[in-house]
């Protein structure tokens, strides 16, 4: 079973920085040859639209029947907004709360960012699951690119 992996900005925008280049394009390698599938939202499409031209690039190499786009909907900014009265986030940074909100409500099986301060961040982490579990959905992996892939 391909695995359903929902990237944010972060994590595309990554192939730029030196220090996460190398299992960000191995990740999105594995899109391209089909291993698994990559999941964006429609907020990291508006996102990816402002990003350099080589991050759009990158994207666009991964052929479309390997991409899943999830919308915004209604359920997801009632979770979203879950997160931030739960104080997991504070109001200022919504939208990290809508990707969160956006992928586990879309069900898929690992998250992936660099954003280590509001995404992949432990104590985060299991405030996001506290919620879903309390909201009646199941917990959310969430993981940076360098972890999701073996190293062999």
């Amino acid at each position: 079973m391909k695995l359903r992996i929902y990237s944010d900005r972060s994590a595309i925008g990554g192939c730029e920085d030196q220090e996460f280049a190398e299992h960000l394009l191995r990740l999105l390698d594995s899109f391209v040859r089909g291993e698994h599938i990559l999941v964006l939202s429609i907020l990291t499409v508006q996102e990816l639209a402002e990003a350099p031209a080589q991050v759009r690039g990158r994207v666009a190499s991964v052929p479309e029947m390997h991409i899943e786009t999830l919308q915004f909907d209604a359920e997801a900014r009632d979770l979203a907004e879950a997160y931030i009265a739960a104080a997991v986030l504070p109001p200022r940074m919504r939208v990290d709360a809508q990707h969160i909100a956006i992928a586990t409500v879309g069900r898929v099986d690992v998250l992936v960012s660099w954003n280590f301060k509001h995404i992949v961040n432990l104590e985060r982490i299991h405030g996001y699951n506290s919620v879903n579990l309390r909201q009646g959905y199941p917990m959310i992996e969430i993981r940076t690119p360098r972890e999701v892939l073996s190293d062999e």
